[in-house]
Protein backbone atom coordinates (compact mmCIF):
# COMPACT_ATOMS: atom_id res chain seq x y z
CA UNK A 1 0.00 0.00 0.00
CA UNK A 2 1.27 3.48 -0.86
CA UNK A 3 2.35 5.48 2.18
CA UNK A 4 0.13 8.52 2.68
CA UNK A 5 1.54 11.99 2.05
CA UNK A 6 0.28 14.24 4.81
CA UNK A 7 0.43 17.99 5.44
CA UNK A 8 2.65 18.87 2.48
CA UNK A 9 2.36 21.88 0.18
CA UNK A 10 3.17 21.53 -3.51
CA UNK A 11 4.03 24.77 -5.33
CA UNK A 12 4.08 25.29 -9.11
CA UNK A 13 4.93 21.69 -9.89
CA UNK A 14 4.66 20.26 -13.40
CA UNK A 15 2.97 16.88 -13.03
CA UNK A 16 1.69 16.70 -16.58
CA UNK A 17 0.31 13.28 -17.56
CA UNK A 18 1.51 11.79 -14.27
CA UNK A 19 0.06 8.51 -13.04
CA UNK A 20 -1.22 9.13 -9.50
CA UNK A 21 -2.85 5.72 -9.20
CA UNK A 22 -2.96 4.53 -5.60
CA UNK A 23 -1.46 7.75 -4.20
CA UNK A 24 -2.90 9.01 -0.91
CA UNK A 25 -2.81 12.69 0.10
CA UNK A 26 -4.17 13.97 3.40
CA UNK A 27 -4.42 17.65 4.37
CA UNK A 28 -2.14 18.70 1.52
CA UNK A 29 -2.16 21.91 -0.55
CA UNK A 30 -1.61 22.07 -4.30
CA UNK A 31 -0.90 25.62 -5.48
CA UNK A 32 -0.29 26.37 -9.13
CA UNK A 33 0.24 22.67 -9.87
CA UNK A 34 -0.22 21.37 -13.42
CA UNK A 35 -2.13 18.08 -13.31
CA UNK A 36 -3.15 18.28 -16.96
CA UNK A 37 -3.79 14.82 -18.39
CA UNK A 38 -2.92 13.26 -15.04
CA UNK A 39 -4.72 10.03 -14.26
CA UNK A 40 -5.23 7.61 -11.45
CA UNK A 41 -7.16 4.60 -10.22
CA UNK A 42 -7.81 4.47 -6.50
CA UNK A 43 -6.16 7.86 -5.85
CA UNK A 44 -7.25 9.42 -2.54
CA UNK A 45 -7.30 13.12 -1.60
CA UNK A 46 -8.70 13.91 1.85
CA UNK A 47 -9.22 17.49 3.08
CA UNK A 48 -6.81 18.86 0.47
CA UNK A 49 -6.78 22.38 -0.98
CA UNK A 50 -6.26 23.01 -4.68
CA UNK A 51 -5.50 26.59 -5.76
CA UNK A 52 -4.95 27.47 -9.44
CA UNK A 53 -4.52 23.77 -10.21
CA UNK A 54 -5.08 22.45 -13.72
CA UNK A 55 -6.97 19.17 -14.18
CA UNK A 56 -7.50 19.63 -17.92
CA UNK A 57 -8.19 16.31 -19.68
CA UNK A 58 -7.45 14.45 -16.42
CA UNK A 59 -8.89 10.95 -15.99
CA UNK A 60 -9.62 9.44 -12.57
CA UNK A 61 -11.33 6.14 -11.82
CA UNK A 62 -12.48 4.82 -8.45
CA UNK A 63 -10.75 7.75 -6.74
CA UNK A 64 -11.83 9.93 -3.82
CA UNK A 65 -11.73 13.69 -3.24
CA UNK A 66 -13.27 14.00 0.22
CA UNK A 67 -13.91 17.41 1.84
CA UNK A 68 -11.52 19.07 -0.60
CA UNK A 69 -11.51 22.73 -1.68
CA UNK A 70 -10.99 23.71 -5.32
CA UNK A 71 -10.34 27.41 -5.97
CA UNK A 72 -9.74 28.83 -9.43
CA UNK A 73 -9.04 25.37 -10.86
CA UNK A 74 -9.52 24.23 -14.45
CA UNK A 75 -11.31 20.95 -15.24
CA UNK A 76 -11.70 21.38 -19.01
CA UNK A 77 -12.60 17.99 -20.53
CA UNK A 78 -11.81 16.16 -17.27
CA UNK A 79 -13.48 12.80 -16.65
CA UNK A 80 -14.29 11.11 -13.35
CA UNK A 81 -15.54 7.52 -13.33
CA UNK A 82 -17.00 5.98 -10.14
CA UNK A 83 -15.29 8.64 -8.00
CA UNK A 84 -16.34 9.98 -4.61
CA UNK A 85 -16.26 13.78 -4.39
CA UNK A 86 -18.06 13.95 -1.04
CA UNK A 87 -18.43 17.32 0.66
CA UNK A 88 -16.00 19.14 -1.61
CA UNK A 89 -16.29 22.82 -2.59
CA UNK A 90 -15.71 24.34 -6.03
CA UNK A 91 -15.17 28.10 -6.24
CA UNK A 92 -14.39 30.26 -9.30
CA UNK A 93 -13.35 27.16 -11.24
CA UNK A 94 -13.76 26.18 -14.89
CA UNK A 95 -15.93 23.06 -14.80
CA UNK A 96 -17.02 22.68 -18.40
CA UNK A 97 -17.24 20.47 -20.11
CA UNK A 98 -16.68 17.73 -17.55
CA UNK A 99 -17.89 14.15 -17.61
CA UNK A 100 -18.94 12.30 -14.45
CA UNK A 101 -19.78 8.62 -14.85
CA UNK A 102 -21.14 7.02 -11.68
CA UNK A 103 -19.80 7.89 -8.26
CA UNK A 104 -20.95 9.96 -5.31
CA UNK A 105 -20.89 13.78 -5.32
CA UNK A 106 -23.22 14.15 -2.32
CA UNK A 107 -22.99 17.31 -0.18
CA UNK A 108 -20.76 18.92 -2.81
CA UNK A 109 -20.85 22.74 -3.01
CA UNK A 110 -21.32 23.78 -6.64
CA UNK A 111 -23.01 27.12 -5.99
CA UNK A 112 -22.98 29.34 -9.04
CA UNK A 113 -21.02 26.77 -11.06
CA UNK A 114 -21.08 26.91 -14.85
CA UNK A 115 -21.80 23.31 -15.84
CA UNK A 116 -23.16 23.98 -19.32
CA UNK A 117 -22.64 21.05 -21.64
CA UNK A 118 -21.28 18.79 -18.91
CA UNK A 119 -22.47 15.23 -18.36
CA UNK A 120 -23.49 13.55 -15.10
CA UNK A 121 -24.52 9.94 -15.68
CA UNK A 122 -25.62 7.67 -12.83
CA UNK A 123 -24.13 10.04 -10.25
CA UNK A 124 -25.35 10.57 -6.69
CA UNK A 125 -25.75 14.31 -5.98
CA UNK A 126 -27.79 14.02 -2.80
CA UNK A 127 -28.01 17.28 -0.85
CA UNK A 128 -25.54 18.93 -3.21
CA UNK A 129 -25.70 22.74 -3.37
CA UNK A 130 -26.43 23.81 -6.95
CA UNK A 131 -27.86 27.19 -5.99
CA UNK A 132 -27.55 29.52 -8.97
CA UNK A 133 -25.70 26.90 -11.02
CA UNK A 134 -25.99 26.97 -14.81
CA UNK A 135 -26.68 23.37 -15.83
CA UNK A 136 -28.26 24.19 -19.17
CA UNK A 137 -27.59 22.09 -22.27
CA UNK A 138 -26.11 19.39 -20.03
CA UNK A 139 -26.93 15.75 -19.37
CA UNK A 140 -28.10 14.69 -15.90
CA UNK A 141 -29.10 11.10 -16.61
CA UNK A 142 -30.18 8.76 -13.81
CA UNK A 143 -28.84 11.23 -11.25
CA UNK A 144 -29.95 11.20 -7.60
CA UNK A 145 -30.69 14.88 -6.88
CA UNK A 146 -32.80 14.22 -3.78
CA UNK A 147 -32.41 16.97 -1.21
CA UNK A 148 -30.32 19.09 -3.58
CA UNK A 149 -30.46 22.90 -3.22
CA UNK A 150 -31.56 24.24 -6.60
CA UNK A 151 -32.78 27.81 -6.08
CA UNK A 152 -32.16 29.92 -9.21
CA UNK A 153 -30.44 27.00 -10.97
CA UNK A 154 -30.96 26.58 -14.71
CA UNK A 155 -31.59 23.21 -16.33
CA UNK A 156 -32.82 24.70 -19.60
CA UNK A 157 -32.59 22.19 -22.47
CA UNK A 158 -30.95 19.67 -20.13
CA UNK A 159 -31.58 15.94 -20.49
CA UNK A 160 -32.91 14.94 -17.06
CA UNK A 161 -34.32 11.54 -17.96
CA UNK A 162 -34.16 9.00 -15.17
CA UNK A 163 -33.13 11.51 -12.52
CA UNK A 164 -34.80 12.17 -9.16
CA UNK A 165 -36.64 15.49 -9.57
CA UNK A 166 -38.28 15.51 -6.13
CA UNK A 167 -36.29 18.63 -5.15
CA UNK A 168 -37.26 20.56 -8.30
CA UNK A 169 -39.60 23.50 -7.75
CA UNK A 170 -40.51 24.90 -11.17
CA UNK A 171 -41.13 28.28 -9.53
CA UNK A 172 -37.43 28.70 -8.69
CA UNK A 173 -35.67 26.40 -11.19
CA UNK A 174 -35.40 27.13 -14.92
CA UNK A 175 -36.63 24.09 -16.85
CA UNK A 176 -37.53 25.49 -20.28
CA UNK A 177 -36.82 22.91 -22.95
CA UNK A 178 -35.59 20.27 -20.49
CA UNK A 179 -36.08 16.66 -21.56
CA UNK A 180 -37.95 14.47 -19.05
CA UNK A 181 -40.07 11.32 -19.05
CA UNK A 182 -43.82 11.13 -18.53
CA UNK A 183 -43.27 9.81 -14.99
CA UNK A 184 -41.03 12.77 -14.19
CA UNK A 185 -43.65 15.11 -15.64
CA UNK A 186 -46.05 13.96 -12.95
CA UNK A 187 -43.52 15.00 -10.29
CA UNK A 188 -43.20 18.47 -11.85
CA UNK A 189 -46.97 18.82 -12.18
CA UNK A 190 -47.39 17.93 -8.50
CA UNK A 191 -44.74 20.52 -7.59
CA UNK A 192 -46.85 23.11 -9.43
CA UNK A 193 -49.81 22.18 -7.24
CA UNK A 194 -51.88 20.89 -10.14
CA UNK A 195 -54.34 18.03 -9.88
CA UNK A 196 -54.29 15.92 -13.06
CA UNK A 197 -57.28 13.58 -13.41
Amino acid sequence: MTEAVQGRTFHDEDRYAEDLGGDVYIDCAFRGVDLTESFGAGTVFTECIFDDTRFNVARYTGSAFTNCVFRNCNFFDAEFTDCRILGSTFTASTLRPMKMLGGDWSLTDLRGADLRGSAFQGVRLREADLTGANCSDAVFGDVDLSGAMLTDASFARTDLRGSDLSSFDPHIVELAGAVITSDQAQVIVAALGLDVR
